[in-house]
């Protein structure tokens, strides 16, 4: 079975199992407040703050340090990042994965194939024998340090591959809140008067702390940090890439994890990849090394939002692991960025979110005892006056917000 069929199962299942998630429960424009609010009644938080600015970070050192949301403009606010409001609520731990939400979480990879971190040794690959390691799914990580401004985790794993491979290792994770000033130099602009922002960067530091050397030949791990966030009709996800031929690059993008996307939901010029986040229709695509570029975002048309994303961009031979659910030909064939819209798993069957996700991986790490690979994700939710953001699109993403808007227009 594949890992597209395997998944759509899983998620049949966890739409079943988990409580419902309905548009009832969770404010369609809900704001900072109204969630923060939600969030400290059910989990511990650290919330990094610039008065001056109004941008508010929260992140949740039980939910093993992820960042659940952010805004702009304090209690008032848009609440940028997706909860899943009954999971959270329930306090009841799931079988197979525990879907809190959350705009930068970490986990690692690969998901499937022969050095999978998802399987035992020998089990098929299959939904009953599917399992989201602990240490990444449930239960808080060490504060080792917070300030207004930054919060750092620690947390030690041991780990099992399906090929027997162990792996002690370290993660020092830090969530820092960027200043406008910083946000400028990493855009190489100005953002100027009627734009209001908030950013923040997590640090993913994974350390070898066992005996034995990570080889490619026994499997090799990597870090991978997925964004969620609340989706809209009017919601597009936008990926520049590097142009050249399939001859010397490969397809432009991966668009087979769930099936063909349909073309009124994915398409591309010669230069950006166009992607629905709408939230109602299930499909994923991906971006290889040589496809990838260093920023990439979504555009939020009902709510005026523009979200970039930057990573650590990985040198041009780098590996990256394969997560197809199947003993793989090549395990280092995987993608560098990848993008989630949800949506209803089967007809009749309620969506998980409904989110979508901005996903970003490390190259697989071949570390020797005392090595250590730090991956970089950044997020910058810029809202407000459309000529400004206008101008930052263009700038950024190589396209303007009529390009985007347009890009599905019937």
């Amino acid at each position: 079975m594949t890992k597209c069929s395997i998944l759509l199962v899983l998620l049949v299942l966890a739409a079943c199992n988990q409580p419902a998630t309905t548009m009832e429960s969770v404010p369609a424009a809900a704001t900072f407040g109204a969630d923060l609010a939600f969030l400290q009644e059910h989990t511990s938080l650290v919330v990094l703050s610039d008065a001056a600015a109004q941008a508010q970070v929260a992140v949740s050192p039980d939910m093993q340090g992820r960042v659940l949301t952010s805004t702009a403009q304090g209690s008032e606010g848009t609440s940028f990042g997706w909860i899943n409001r009954s999971v959270i609520a329930s306090g009841k731990r799931q079988e197979h994965i525990n879907v809190f939400g959350g705009e930068d979480r970490f986990w690692l990879g690969p998901e499937g194939g022969q050095f999978s971190i998802y399987f035992q040794e020998g089990d098929p690959f299959d939904l009953d024998h599917w399992y989201v390691p602990e240490a990444i799914d449930w239960g808080p990580w060490t504060v080792v340090s917070e300030s207004s401004g930054h919060v750092a985790f620690e947390k030690t794993m041991q780990l099992q591959n399906y090929s027997g491979t162990d792996f002690d290792l370290k993660v020092d994770r830090e969530v820092h809140l960027i200043d406008v000033d910083t946000v400028n130099a990493h855009l190489g602009l100005e953002v100027g008067v009627g734009v209001h922002v908030v950013a923040f960067e997590s640090v993913n530091t994974v350390t070898n702390i066992g005996s034995e050397a990570w080889t490619a030949e026994s499997g090799l791990l990597s870090i991978w940090i997925l964004g969620m966030y609340n989706p809209s009709p009017a919601t597009t996800v936008v990926v520049p890439y590097a142009a050249g031929s399939m001859e010397a690059r490969g397809p432009v993008v991966n668009a087979a994890y769930f099936g063909e996307v349909p073309a009124d939901r994915l398409t591309h010029d010669d230069e950006v990849v166009y992607f629905k986040g709408d939230g109602e229709y299930r499909s994923k695509i991906g971006f290889s090394r040589a496809r990838s570029m260093p920023t990439f975002g979504s555009y939020d048309g009902a709510n005026r939002v523009l979200t970039l994303v930057q990573y650590t961009m990985p040198d041009h031979d780098a590996l990256y692991v394969n997560s197809m659910w199947e003993l793989q030909e090549d395990p280092y064939a995987g993608d560098v960025v990848n993008s989630y819209n949800d949506g209803p798993p089967a007809p009749g069957v309620s969506p998980l979110g409904p989110f979508y996700e901005l996903e970003t991986s490390s190259p697989a790490m071949a570390l020797a005892p005392g090595e250590a690979h730090t991956h970089v994700h950044r997020t910058i939710h810029l809202q407000g006056d459309e000529a400004a953001l206008d101008r930052i699109a263009v700038a950024v993403l190589g396209k303007s917000l009529e390009a985007i808007r347009s890009a599905f227009a019937q």
